[in-house]
């Protein structure tokens, strides 16, 4: 499951509240209307509930949906950024980091020999 995760093409966040009620059918039609994007296309979708203690991930393999959530025990999510991230900011996010204020510096390969 992590692999077809973090092999997906694109990370879409929603950062408008959810009603995580809903399952596959009910994020798959947010994301075609709050997106207009077509939820068959791999990209994970990541929505938040209003108290940001709780995410759900939605994305399509080959062979059908996955749904993921996650709930806090203490403390909330930070306050998302809308739009599309990165695999890597996903795991963050999902760690607790806070990406508005989160700095990513560019990484140079070191020449060996």
């Amino acid at each position: 499951m992590l692999a077809t995760l973090l092999s997906a093409p694109a990370v879409y966040v929603v950062a408008e509240p959810c009603d995580l009620r809903k399952s596959i059918d009910g994020l798959a039609l947010a994301v075609e209307s709050s997106l207009r994007t077509s939820p068959l296309s791999g990209s994970v979708f990541v929505f938040f509930n209003r108290g940001r203690d709780k995410v759900k991930l939605l994305w399509w393999d080959r062979h059908g949906f996955w749904l993921a959530y996650k709930r806090l025990e203490k403390g909330r999510f930070r306050k998302p950024v809308n739009g599309a991230i990165s695999r890597s900011e996903l795991l963050l996010l999902l760690e607790g980091v806070d990406l508005s204020v989160a700095r990513f510096r560019e990484v140079r390969a070191s020449r060996i020999g």
